[in-house]
Order: structure tokens, then sequence, then C-alpha cells
């Protein structure tokens, strides 16, 4: 999920923050102790650097571009960094915990709904008067990593996107770094996948769901867990063809933009990662979210379109 920020969970008040803008969406860094702040941002930044140049899908020299260019005319594989190592294992373990709900192989079928270029520059342009045909999903079995030589190998026509999952899992990461290097508390916002680490301050982190229009939905308690959003609101565009736009998340059974009921839905989780994962997968799981969400004991809050709000055991009631 790169681009411009979604509507997300954040912080509100509370400790010593820095916010910084990186691939293609806003970030912040949250400290207990004012002493930490500048090395934690750059810290976070370096990470982030990173991951730019492993997994873009906008920058024609990232790892996954060029090997999306070798996979054009045939089956094709690299040696992958130790960064799209990491993230693509990730990636992969996300889509194995959701039976392949979140998968890291749509990239093609993100391009044929119209997300071709970075978001802004997306949604600025006249809407497509030809969305495009719906692109085969390859799907993340078909992906082979070497976790010992990092060897990658994908079929013919094959685009990894790492959105889903990456910038989840980088503030995982980060924070972990934070938290080995670094006295005090910290909370990673990277667009809305928080990751926590470290002391807690004073009654925990307070920490915001956000709609769409930027109000506050409900201010929720972190006392460790992490948390993410996925909307099918603000990350969208217009497609010219009756009024219909697209958003970002792309069923990978479909080969195309999912159609759900939901607004967005928030989730609980023990990393970032997990969080991510839950939410994508509540959005293309439509209807059957809230059970699937219960099954696997995620607690979450799901905001339908018509403005209802659907709960999962563990999530706190509103005025909490």
């Amino acid at each position: 999920m790169t681009a411009i920020a979604l509507p997300r969970p954040v912080t509100i008040g509370g400790p010593t923050s820095a916010r910084f803008p990186a691939i293609g969406t806003t970030h912040r860094i949250h400290v207990t102790n004012p002493s930490c702040l500048i090395e934690a941002t750059a810290i976070a930044r370096e990470e982030l650097d990173l991951l730019d140049g492993a997994v873009s899908r906008f920058r024609p020299d990232s790892e996954i571009s060029l090997l999306a260019t070798r996979a054009a005319h045939g089956p094709a594989w690299i040696f992958a960094s130790a960064t799209l190592s990491h993230y693509l294992g990730e990636s992969l373990r996300a889509a194995r915990l959701t039976d392949g709900l979140v998968d890291p192989t749509v990239g093609a079928a993100v391009m044929a709904s119209g997300y071709d270029a970075d978001l802004l520059l997306v949604q600025r342009r006249p809407a497509l008067t030809d969305p495009g045909a719906d692109a085969v999903v390859p799907g993340w079995r078909h992906i082979d990593l070497d976790p010992a030589t990092r060897r990658l190998s994908v079929p013919k026509g094959c685009l990894i996107d790492l959105g889903a999952s990456a910038k989840a899992e980088a503030a995982d990461r980060i924070a972990q770094r934070l938290a080995d290097r670094l006295p005090g508390g910290f909370l990673v916002n990277l667009g809305g996948d928080i990751a926590t680490s470290g002391e807690l301050p004073d009654n925990g982190w307070r920490i915001g769901i956000e709609a769409a229009n930027g109000s506050i939905l409900q201010v929720v308690t972190g006392t460790g867990q992490a948390f993410a959003t996925s909307s099918t609101q603000k990350r969208t565009w217009a497609t010219g063809v009756g009024g219909e736009r697209r958003h970002h998340i792309v069923d990978p059974r479909a080969g195309r933009t999912a159609t759900s009921p939901w607004a967005q839905v928030t989730c609980a989780a023990a990393s970032g990662l997990e969080a991510n994962a839950a939410s994508t997968a509540a959005i293309i799981l439509g209807d059957q979210a809230p059970e699937w969400l219960r099954r696997n004991g995620i607690p979450a809050r799901l905001d339908a379109l018509d403005g209802s709000v659907t709960t999962t055991p563990g999530w706190p009631e509103a005025d909490q």
C-alpha cells in the first residue's frame, strides 16, 4: 500500500513526534524520550529508503521493476537483495495466513485497474475511458524464493506488488530496531500502519481511527498491539465508465478491484503485518469478513458504506 495516506489510525497528542514524507505518503515517529527523536527518525528514513529501492512499482531501477521487465518475455529470476528477500518473505507469510486473499502477484491487475503511476498522478489525470481488462493473477504459490541463496523466480508476466504488506512490515521492523538501539518507547506510524515497541507512555498510546473525510471515528488505547486500516474510499480514481470508481485493493480471485460493503476496516494484531493482512482480507471477503475475523481471533472495527459499524470480540466499545 504505497502512495498517499489512507484513512488510518493516527496518534492523538502524547509524546514527542516527528513527521516526514517517504514512499508516497506521510509518516510519524513518536518517542517517549525526546532525546531519541532525531536518531529514531533517521533510522526510519534509512529503512524506508532501502524499501523503496527494492519494491517500488514506480521506480524503473527498483528490483521489482527490473524483475518485471525480465518476466515480460518469460519466466525470470534474480538474486534478490537482503531487503527484497525479507519483505517478500513476509508478504508470502501474509499470503499463507490469509489463504491467498493477500497476494503479492496482483501487480499486473493493479496496473490494469488504472493504478499504474503514483496515486497523485493517477487521481489528477483525466478519467480512463477504458479501465482495461481484468488481469490474470499468477498466484503467490508460483513465486519461488530460496531464503538461503535469495534466488527469486517468477512466472511469465508476473509483477510483484508488496503494497498490501511491505509498509506494515516496515513499521514492525523499524519499531524493533528502535527498541534495540534506543531507550524509551516508540510508536511508528507509516501512513496508518502502526507498530509500537519499548516502554509504554502513561496510560498507553492513544490512537484515533480516522474516516476518509478526516474525522476521528473512535479513540482506542494501544498497549503494545499493532493497528492497520484498509479503505475503499480514499485511494480511489475515476474510470470514466458509468461513474465507476476503482480503489487500490484487488481481489486476487477475480483479478480486479474488490467489491466490498465496507468503507474501511481497522484491525488490531500482534504485528503490523498481521493487522494489515487481516484488514485487507476483510475488504476482499465482504459480508464474510466479520465471521472470518472472529474465527481467527482478530479484534476489528468494520465501517460499512451505509454508516453502520460492526465490531468483533476484543475491539473496545466506542466510548472507551
